[in-house]
């Protein structure tokens, strides 16, 4: 009875043999296995994420327009000034003695034009009221002494006297007639009117260059740095503080030129900030360069802010991802499954076979497949094994690219500019 058992085992044992051969015949007969990704259909954005830092659209340095020691700095940096505020005061002493001592020179110039329009033309006018009568008496007295000559009453003497008080108090009215003329809007009143309006243009110089001692600020701002103290000696165009001009800050970026032609005025953008990565923020390309740095090859971008949040600060450095363009449905293949020139790595039916495709847009993790692939098809990851080899996917790499197009879920460009 033991023999029989024996060869039964035998027999078992040599089927169990020949059955491991077989199955390792057939896996070597398929191939090694390989990493595979399903192409699949899923919403795609391409973006360009680049650095930039947050800069305000008017920084200026504001200075003193005369020389000058440094009286006072009241304000500290960080300060929120109002249009007009005091940023530094220089000292101002002989400045406003200069001002007094204008101000006097046209209270004396207004006081002499109002004795002229008050005193000196009255007078004039009487003494032309007096001159008028004096004439008129004088002509009648020469008319009568003519009539009474004609009648043989009055001698020759007589008539010639009566005819010079004629003329010489026609004269006098003539002399008084110009003397009012003058004192009413002739040169003596015109010499006292240019007094006046240089005294008041001296007043107006003597008030500039005192207001000059003061430095204001231009507008609403905050005061980055303060760049004097009190008792220094500053020189015209000297920079003494720099001021943030309070409007919606911006960001500027220096972007890759290569990047160029897929930038836009308009595109939205998605920001953080390293220091606070968890409070992103929107952010709207606002305006491109129209020349490109030859030295960096870099073209500026500027982006506006919708909503800028409270933490922002000038010079802070964040992080801007502009989303270029995008496709709701899409037909992706992992970038690392595409080859130069635009091939892929197929494996259909157990073998690795060759295509090129025609790609759209790209991000760093997914590429848009326009022609040459089908949605399904299984596109090999590493380049190791040649087209033609037989080959099988790898069970863990199967089972996640199927999870892939199952969830469909979009991929981002992730490409840093300068």
């Amino acid at each position: 009875m033991q023999a029989p058992s024996r060869k039964l085992t035998l027999a078992l044992v040599s089927a169990l043999l020949l059955a491991g051969i077989a199955a390792l015949a057939v896996q070597r007969w398929r191939g090694p296995e390989v990493p595979v990704a399903a192409v699949r259909l899923a919403p795609l954005v391409q973006s360009v994420v680049v650095s930039a830092r947050v800069a305000s659209p008017s920084r200026v340095f504001v200075g003193s327009t005369v020389t000058g020691r440094v009286a006072a700095v009241p304000q500290r940096e960080g300060a929120l000034l109002k249009a007009g505020d005091l940023v530094l005061r220089l000292e101002d002493a002989e400045w406003a003695a200069a001002l007094r001592q204008a101000e006097a020179a046209l209270a004396s110039a207004r006081a002499r034009l109002q004795g002229q329009r008050s005193l000196t033309a009255p007078v004039a006018n009487q003494q032309l009221l007096q001159a008028r009568a004096n004439a008129e008496a004088a002509a009648r007295e020469r008319e009568r002494s003519e009539a009474l000559f004609a009648q043989g009453f009055i001698g020759q003497a007589r008539l010639d006297e009566a005819r010079r008080a004629a003329d010489v108090a026609q004269a006098q009215w003539r002399s008084a007639e110009a003397q009012q003329t003058a004192n009413a809007s002739g040169s003596e009143l015109a010499q006292v009117l240019a007094r006046v309006q240089e005294a008041e243009a001296a007043v107006d110089a003597a008030r500039a260059r005192l207001a000059q001692a003061r430095v204001l600020a231009p507008g609403d701002a905050v005061l980055l740095q303060r760049l004097v103290e009190p008792g220094q000696i500053v020189q015209p165009g000297t920079r003494l503080a720099e001021l943030s001009l309070r409007q919606p800050p911006q960001l500027v970026a220096q972007v890759d030129e290569k990047f160029l032609g897929q930038l836009a005025v308009g595109q939205v953008a998605s920001v953080v900030a390293d220091a606070f990565p968890g409070r992103p923020f929107d952010a709207r390309v606002a305006f491109i360069a129209p020349l490109v740095d030859a030295q960096r090859g870099a073209v500026e971008v500027k982006f506006a802010l919708p909503a800028p949040p409270d933490f922002l600060r000038d010079d802070l450095t964040v992080s801007v991802e502009i989303a270029t363009a995008r496709r709701a449905r899409a037909l992706v293949l992992p970038a690392e499954g595409l080859r130069a020139g635009g091939a892929v790595h197929v494996l259909a039916d157990g073998r690795i076979e060759a295509r090129t495709v025609q790609t759209g847009l790209r991000s760093l993790a997914e590429v848009e497949v326009l022609q040459g692939l089908r949605e399904g098809e299984l596109v090999v990851l590493d380049g190791v094994l040649p087209p033609g080899t037989w080959a099988r996917p790898a069970v863990a790499a199967l089972r996640g690219a199927r999870g892939n197009a199952a969830d469909g879920a979009g991929a981002v460009m992730n490409t840093m500019g300068r």
